[in-house]
């Protein structure tokens, strides 16, 4: 019987030992049944048979009349305790709602259904209650078989097989993917009819959200430098004007160019600081939105030029990626 795991459900110490004492008496049924049915198996070669009996005919006896003739009996009691035990974790399962759907539980166990089968033709899976018992064992700390070296080996090639199927299979679906592209009478029509068409006012509203607030972070951040830029350039502006020049010839002429040159300063510094405020307001937006769509409707304009070059970036996309996952990954982990 499967216990949930202490990080989903507590469990008081009375259950907890319960479900000790029945995983203990399960580890030790199958280790008895499996024992009993190599023990038959062998019971019936010729050989180890007349071996057996010479050496202890008392016991041979014994064994042949009680245990051997009502094996079927007795093979059944312990597939009773095992499908009881199936049965208990199924329910356990669904009353702690484990698993996504209710029926999912003996996909999982699969190895313990199996076990579970009485026939004679299906006796021996009963060996893949071994995984059951080592799950135990596991489960309760008696054993870890991370350390040990047959599950490095096991753990090893797994993922080595693991790594070769998910490569193999995910280069042929990138090789159908090309096939698809160069069959394409017009890939590019119809990534832009089926895919950027009907999302084009949410794609204009994004670029256009985007270069708004791109302008205003930029104010935002060199607003300083970007004034004393604005009062430089008037500063030269006036300084090569021939009407300043002139003007600073006449008394006073100084201070009047001076107050001119501040008042045009600070005259420009207020038109730009008007003008990007101003990219808050609803008219500019409606700009930013009739220009985005006018670089939109250029941009995804398609020809056969377009389209061809629209396909062969796509099958360079994927040449790239088939490359990428043909890389053995494993070799570099286990050498």
């Amino acid at each position: 019987m499967n216990r949930p795991s202490p990080t989903a459900r507590s469990l008081s110490p009375t259950r907890e030992r319960l479900h000790i004492a029945w995983d203990l008496l399960i580890v030790a049924l199958v280790v008895a049944n499996l024992a009993l049915l190599l023990f038959d198996s062998l019971f019936l070669l010729p050989p180890l048979n007349s071996a057996f009996a010479s050496v202890a005919p008392g016991l041979h006896d014994a064994y042949d009349q009680h245990i051997h003739a009502n094996f079927l009996a007795i093979d059944l009691a312990f597939v009773s305790v095992f499908l009881l035990d199936v049965l208990l974790g199924w329910a356990i399962a669904i009353a702690e709602r484990r698993y996504h759907r209710w029926f999912f539980y003996p996909f999982v166990h699969w190895y313990d259904v199996l076990g579970c089968i009485p026939l004679g033709g299906f006796r021996l899976l009963r060996i893949l209650r071994v995984i059951s018992l080592l799950h135990r064992l596991q489960r309760m700390h008696l054993i870890d078989i991370r350390r040990w070296q047959l599950y490095a080996i096991y753990a090893k090639y797994y993922d080595i097989l693991l790594e070769e199927l998910s490569d193999r299979i995910a280069i042929r679906l990138l090789d159908s993917v090309q096939d698809q592209v160069r069959s394409s009478d017009s890939l590019s029509r119809q990534l832009v009819g089926d895919v950027i068409m009907p999302r084009k006012q949410q794609l204009i509203a994004e670029v256009s959200g985007r270069l708004e607030a791109m302008a205003s972070n930029a104010y935002a951040t060199n607003r300083d430098d970007l004034m004393r830029y604005v009062s430089a350039l008037v500063g030269r502006t006036l300084a090569d004007s021939r009407e300043i020049s002139r003007l600073k010839r006449l008394p006073l002429g100084n201070q009047v160019a001076k107050g001119l040159d501040e008042a045009l300063s600070d005259l420009a510094c207020r038109l730009v600081h008007e003008a990007v405020e101003g990219l808050r307001s609803p008219e500019f937006n409606t700009l930013v939105e009739r220009l985005t769509e006018s670089g939109f409707d250029a941009g995804i304009k398609v020809d056969k030029h377009t389209d061809r070059v629209t396909e062969q970036v796509l099958i360079d996309m994927v040449e790239m990626l088939k490359e990428q996952i043909a890389v053995k990954q494993w070799r570099d982990k286990y050498d």
